[in-house]
């Protein structure tokens, strides 16, 4: 047996062992290591061999302190010593490129004792968990972006002028925003899962919930118009728009929609349509504009860049754009705005208080609504038209500081020249002479 083991090659042994090992004399010079070690430490053997281990390797200060700090606790108490993890980055070689590489190491020190009891070797054993480390850090980085962009959606939701909801692909209500609630008076508890029905004048639930259902099974747009109770009692006509999101699989994964009130809209075109035939053909068409009009007031989750209104959030006190969907976009001519500030976008309404709007909901932190707001805007012939915007400025922050503005805005142009033009008609008529004066 003792022949057998004298023709073993230890030192070939613990060079080839599946681990990263450094034995070290008790003052810490290098008195070999295994191959695994090598290469880790990127350092050829007979670099390191014969050295203190500092010098071989060296590092940051505390780093080295830390170590020593092992090596001092194996000396006097003959025991092995478990580090806690360990920064300690490694010199790369010059045909590396040179320079450092982050490295972060489980290190434990174990006593090799003499016959006698004394410590003769101090063997280092090193596990390499940078890669385990930084992918730890990367994924808490991404958890905590996933977590801000969800707050973020939230917030805009919450805080957009229209009652938002979403639904399980049967139907089933699972959000509701504080608007909704607040509009209702009823608990969200009280509204979730087909609770919202009872909001409903009762002589619009069926027609309502038949819509919905033949809009579920087929998968298409939803739209419709009902009355809702407020929380004072009185009912309220409101639009209601909802789209589904489809999976890859082009199953349904949840419905997005939202509400908006057309209750003194919806009056105003009852009042056209008890007219005459003139103005009850003008008023079809301004109740068609009006319908136009709040399709764009359609909103959804912002992950839905496609949604029917404009939306659009600018950033920092020079207003720069961070995002727009692709109705803003169309509205200036499908051009990359990411990047660019609101005064380089629309240079015409600069002058015309709009920045000054932006500036002060920027600097106070105080929303701005805005109805039929005149806004003129340059065609692509470069000439100035008149336009009219419904809008919603809200300002967000982060860390507790002003980060830019939320905008939510619908064109209403076509409606407001429609009713300019029902007035005007309203005038004529009411100045035409009656029929005892004609025969006066």
């Amino acid at each position: 047996m003792a022949d057998s083991l004298a023709s073993v090659d230890f030192q070939g042994l613990f060079r080839t062992l599946p681990g990263a090992y450094l034995l070290l004399s008790p003052d810490g010079t290098i008195l070999d290591n295994s191959d695994e070690h090598v290469a880790v430490s990127m350092l050829p053997r007979e670099q390191a061999v014969g050295r203190y281990i500092f010098d071989a390797y060296p590092g940051d200060p505390q780093s080295q302190a830390d170590l020593l700090a092992s090596h001092e606790a194996v000396r006097r108490t003959l025991r092995v010593h478990v580090m806690p993890l360990l920064r300690y980055d490694i010199a790369r070689p010059a045909a590396q490129g040179g320079g450092t590489e982050e490295r972060y190491w489980q290190i434990s020190h174990h006593p090799q004792l003499d016959a006698h009891g004394e410590l003769r070797y101090i063997l280092q054993a090193s596990e390499d968990v940078t890669e385990a480390i930084l992918a730890a850090r990367h994924a808490a980085e991404v958890q905590r972006e996933l977590n801000e962009a969800t707050e973020r959606n939230r917030f805009v939701l919450e805080s957009l002028p229209t009652l938002v909801w979403t639904t399980q692909p049967d139907g089933t209500a699972e959000f509701f925003n504080a608007r909704w609630t607040d509009f209702t008076g009823r608990s969200l508890a009280d509204t979730l899962g087909w609770g919202w029905v009872a909001d409903l004048h009762p002589d619009d639930v069926a027609p309502t919930t038949a819509r919905w259902e033949t809009a579920r099974q087929q998968g298409s747009s939803y739209q419709a118009e009902y009355r809702m109770r407020r929380r004072d009692g009185s009912y309220r006509w409101h639009l209601a728009t909802g789209v589904p999101r489809l999976g890859p699989d082009g199953q349904i994964q949840m419905w997005v929609g939202c509400n908006a009130d057309i209750h003194e809209q919806k009056l105003m075109v009852t009042e056209l349509l008890e007219a005459n035939e003139q103005q009850a053909l003008l008023s079809d068409q301004a109740y068609e504009q009006y319908q136009r009009a709040q399709q764009q007031r359609q909103i959804l989750l912002d992950l839905f860049a496609d949604a029917p209104a404009m939306i659009s959030v600018v950033r920092g006190p020079d207003h720069r754009y961070e995002f727009a969907n692709t109705r803003f976009k169309e509205s200036v001519g499908q051009q990359d705005l990411v990047g660019k500030t609101v005064a380089e976008v629309f240079p015409e309404i600069v002058s015309q208080g709009i920045i000054a709007i932006l500036d002060g909901v920027f600097r106070t932190g105080e929303p701005m609504v805005g109805n039929e707001l005149l806004v003129q805007l340059a065609g692509p012939d470069g000439q100035l038209r008149d336009c009219y915007f419904n809008f919603f400025y809200q300002r967000f922050e982060e860390n507790g500081q002003p980060a830019g503005i939320t905008a939510y805005a619908y064109d209403v142009t076509e409606l407001v020249r429609t009713r300019q033009a029902l007035e005007q008609l309203r005038g004529r008529m009411s100045d035409a002479p009656t029929d005892s004066e004609l025969a006066f």
